[in-house]
C-alpha cells in the first residue's frame, strides 16, 4: 500500500500532466481516423516483354510444349493467365511503340521495323507510360531491347557494332525513363549503351548475362524502398541471335534442333525468375504488379489452333502470352479470357495512380485493371486493332475478326467457332462486316478509339490498300518506310 506522501506525488504528477494525457486521448481517434482513411502505398510496376515468344511455348498455355518455362509457370500459379491477349502488331518495333504510347502503331505509318540509326519514332512532347509515371513519383528504368529509333547524331560505325563511348542526341530517357540500359535492336545486341553513351561492345552471348545483373541491382537498390518504381524489361529471347550463355545450354532438356532455341528461352525465363528472386529478398513482392507478354508471334512456328505466326495478320502473329501477378489484388491461378491490347499498360497506370490522360495520349489504351481485379462487368474494350507489317489491318470486336488485307480483300471469322481462322464468313454475313467497316472508319477519323477528343494520325490510313501506311512527312519517309516493311518481313532482323 501506498502511504500519504506517495499518494500526494502521484496526484500531483497526475495534475501536472493532465493536459498532456488530455489532447493525446482526443487526438488518438483523429489518427486512428487519419491512418484508415491514408491511401495505400503505390505499387512498384514491372513489364517484361519477351521478343518473339509463341502463344504456344510456355508451358501453362501449352502443356505439351517441349520448352522448359518454370517462373512463367509460376506466375499463372500465382497471378492470373490471359487467353486473348494481343500485341498491336505482328512484328518488333510497332508493338513497342503501342506499349509506350498507348497508341496504334498505324496512326503513325509503323509497319516495318527500325534500323541501328532510325531516328527515335516517338516525339518528346509525347506522353508515354514512362513519362506518365515519372510526373507521379515513380522512378522510372528500362533496361533490354529498345527498337524504337535512336538519335546518333549520324551515323558513327556499322549496323552492328558503335564505339565505345559514342554520345547519344536523343537516348530512351527523351521518353521518360530515367535509366536506361540496353542496346537498339537484335542485329547489334553486342553494342550495349549506358544511359546516353556506348558502354562496351561484347559478344553477342554476353549481353543477356550484363542485362540480368543490372536488372538485379536495380532491384536490390535501397532506393526502391524510398519510392515507387516503373521498370520496362524487354528481353531478347527467344529472339535471334541464339545465343545461350554457356552456363544455360542442356539445361532446357530439349534435344536435337531445337536444343539451343530451348536453352535460349529458357534462361530468358531465368531472367524472369531473377526478378522475382530479387523481388522476394527485398520483401517488396507484395506491393509489386508485374505483367509478362511478348511483342509478337514466333518467328517461323506455329502453334495450332492459331493460324500464322509473326509478321501474319491471323492470330498467331498477334495473340499473346499475358500473365500477371499483384498479391492480394489479383486471384492466384485465376483465368481471364477477355481481349486485351498491350497498348493498354498506359491507360492500366494511370487509373492505378490516379492519373487523367491528356486528349493527345493514350488514344488507343484501356484500363484492364477492372479484368485484374476481377471486377470487370463485361468487356472492357470496344474493339481491337490489329496489324501486320504487309499493311494489312483487322478490327476485333467479340468473336468478329475482320481484316483488310492489303491488297483490297475482306476476310471475316467467327473466333469463337473458328479459332483456326479457316472459314471466311464475310459473303454469308455483309452486315457484320458493315459494322465492323463503320466502326474502323469512325476509329481512323477519329485519331482514337477511346472517349475524348478527336486527334490526327500521322499517317493515312487506307482500307482499300491505295494508302495504307503512307506517312504524311514527304517521299523520303515513305522510301524508308517500304524498306523498314521489307526488313520486318526478314524474321532475323528486328
Amino acid at each position: 500500500m501506498f502511504g500519504t506522501d506517495e499518494r500526494m506525488k502521484m496526484k500531483v504528477t497526475i495534475m501536472k500532466h493532465a493536459p498532456a494525457l488530455l489532447v493525446a486521448l482526443l487526438l488518438a481517434p483523429l489518427a486512428a481516423l487519419h491512418a484508415a482513411e491514408a491511401p495505400p502505398p503505390r505499387p512498384n510496376i514491372i513489364f517484361v516483354l519477351f521478343d518473339d515468344m509463341g502463344y504456344g511455348q510456355p508451358k501453362c498455355y501449352r502443356e505439351s510444349t517441349e520448352f522448359k518455362t518454370p517462373n512463367l509457370d509460376r506466375l499463372a500459379r500465382e497471378g492470373m493467365r490471359f487467353t486473348d491477349a494481343h500485341s498491336a502488331a505482328s512484328v518488333c518495333t510497332p508493338t513497342r511503340y503501342g506499349v509506350i504510347t498507348g497508341r496504334y502503331p498505324s496512326r503513325i505509318g509503323q509497319y516495318g521495323v527500325l534500323t541501328t540509326y532510325s531516328k527515335p519514332i516517338i516525339p518528346k512532347t509525347r506522353l508515354t507510360v514512362a513519362s506518365l509515371l515519372k510526373q507521379n513519383g515513380y522512378d522510372t528504368a528500362c533496361i533490354g531491347k529498345w527498337h524504337l529509333g535512336m538519335d546518333w547524331g549520324g551515323q558513327p560505325g556499322t549496323e552492328k557494332t558503335i564505339p565505345v563511348g559514342t554520345q547519344l542526341v536523343t537516348s530512351p530517357n527523351a521518353a521518360g525513363f530515367g535509366y536506361f540500359y540496353g542496346y537498339t535492336h537484335a542485329r547489334n545486341i553486342g553494342t550495349v549503351i549506358e544511359q546516353d553513351k556506348v558502354e562496351a561492345n561484347v559478344e553477342e552471348a554476353e549481353t543477356q548475362p550484363r542485362l540480368a545483373k543490372k536488372v538485379v541491382a536495380f532491384l536490390d537498390s535501397p532506393a526502391r524502398k524510398e519510392k515507387p518504381f516503373f521498370l520496362y524489361l524487354p528481353l531478347c529471347p527467344p529472339h535471334t541471335p541464339i545465343v545461350p550463355a554457356p552456363e544455360f545450354v542442356g539445361k532446357s532438356g530439349v534435344k536435337g534442333r531445337e536444343s539451343q532455341y530451348g536453352d535460349w528461352l529458357y534462361q530468358g525465363d531465368w531472367v524472369l525468375g531473377q526478378v522475382l528472386e530479387a523481388l522476394d529478398r527485398q520483401k517488396l513482392a507484395d506491393n509489386t504488379l508485374i505483367m509478362v507478354s511478348s511483342d509478337n508471334g514466333a518467328a517461323g512456328r506455329s502453334y495450332a489452333p492459331l493460324r500464322g505466326a509473326k509478321t501474319s495478320i491471323y492470330e498467331g502473329g498477334h495473340r499473346e502470352p499475358f500473365l500477371a501477378r499483384w498479391p492480394g489484388k489479383i486471384k492466384p491461378g485465376s483465368v481471364c479470357d477477355d481481349t486485351i491490347c498491350l497498348n493498354d499498360l498506359m491507360a492500366t497506370c494511370a487509373e492505378i495512380v490516379g492519373a487523367k490522360i491528356p486528349d493527345n495520349a493514350g488514344e488507343d489504351s484501356v484500363s484492364i485493371l477492372p479484368d485484374l481485379l476481377s471486377a470487370a462487368k463485361g468487356p472492357v474494350r470496344e474493339a481491337t486493332i490489329h496489324q501486320s507489317p504487309r499493311g494489312d489491318l483487322a478490327i476485333r470486336q467479340g468473336s468478329w475478326k475482320l481484316i483488310f488485307l492489303k491488297q483490297g480483300g475482306r476476310e471475316l471469322y467467327n473466333l469463337h467457332t473458328d479459332l483456326s481462322e479457316t472459314k471466311n464468313l464475310a459473303e454469308a454475313n455483309p452486315e457484320v462486316v458493315e459494322r465492323l467497316t463503320t466502326l474502323m472508319r469512325r476509329y481512323i477519323a477519329d485519331g482514337r478509339s477511346t472517349i475524348g477528343a478527336p486527334q490526327k494520325n500521322d499517317a493515312d490510313m487506307s482500307l482499300d490498300g491505295s494508302a495504307a501506311g503512307k506517312k504524311k512527312n514527304g517521299k523520303k519517309a515513305r522510301k524508308q518506310s517500304k524498306r523498314e516493311r521489307t526488313l520486318a518481313l526478314d524474321p532475323n532482323f528486328d
